[in-house]
């Protein structure tokens, strides 16, 4: 796959090398009935596979030079999460993106809105695409207003579509175009050259 590093200032996003496999491995089954899957799709239970088939699926790649379709998120060197992406279908450019971050000591310190804004921009520079989106669920409301700090708009929810225990929960459609991508920053760029915000204590972030 082609090596990417990108740089915040909290996270920092970088491709996947054969010897994160197993601290990857561990995040996602290292513990019973982790935290961060009952906001990541319960719906679908995680059903835990042997190490050496997690390691074949998530190696296959490295001999590859493609675009990779996922980074690693590490904040402090620390590996907190991965952000991803998949075709929807590929022949009509539709494409969805995805974050996760495993620990909740990481959860609500921006680190996903970084991760999200940083993952966005990379997609957007090395593919041929006019939009991205995410799917998400109501039940996951820290996931939504992650969206939207980073200018997604709802798109479409499709209403009592998920039953998760006892519960009915809205399916989300998130996304955002380039042009408003794009419009978004330049407006950022703006208003970090302008003065009055500067005095007034207002800063783009």
């Amino acid at each position: 796959m082609q090596k990417i590093r990108l740089e915040g200032s909290k996270v920092t996003l970088r491709s996947r090398k054969p010897d994160d496999t197993p601290v990857l491995y561990n995040l996602i089954y290292g513990t019973e009935n982790p935290e961060w899957k009952k906001f990541d799709a319960p719906y679908f239970p995680l059903k835990k596979i042997s190490y050496e088939i997690f390691e074949t699926q998530w190696n296959a790649d490295f001999e590859t030079d493609q675009f990779p379709g996922d980074l690693l998120i590490e904040a402090n060197g620390q590996t907190i999460g991965i952000v991803t992406f998949y075709w929807e279908h590929e022949a009509s450019r539709w494409l969805e993106a995805g974050i996760l971050i495993y620990d909740p000591s990481h959860w609500s310190g921006g680190y996903g809105t970084e991760a999200l804004s940083l993952w966005i921009e990379c997609l957007f520079q090395h593919l041929n695409i006019a939009r991205v989106g995410i799917t998400t669920w109501s039940g996951n409301p820290r996931m939504m207003r992650c969206a939207e700090k980073v200018g997604m708009q709802l798109e479409g929810r499709m209403r009592k579509c998920r039953y998760y225990a006892g519960v009915y929960y809205d399916s989300i459609r998130m996304g955002i175009l380039r042009e408003e991508w794009e419009a978004q920053k330049a407006a950022c760029v703006t208003a970090s050259n302008d003065p009055s915000t500067k005095t007034s204590g207002v800063h783009a972030e």
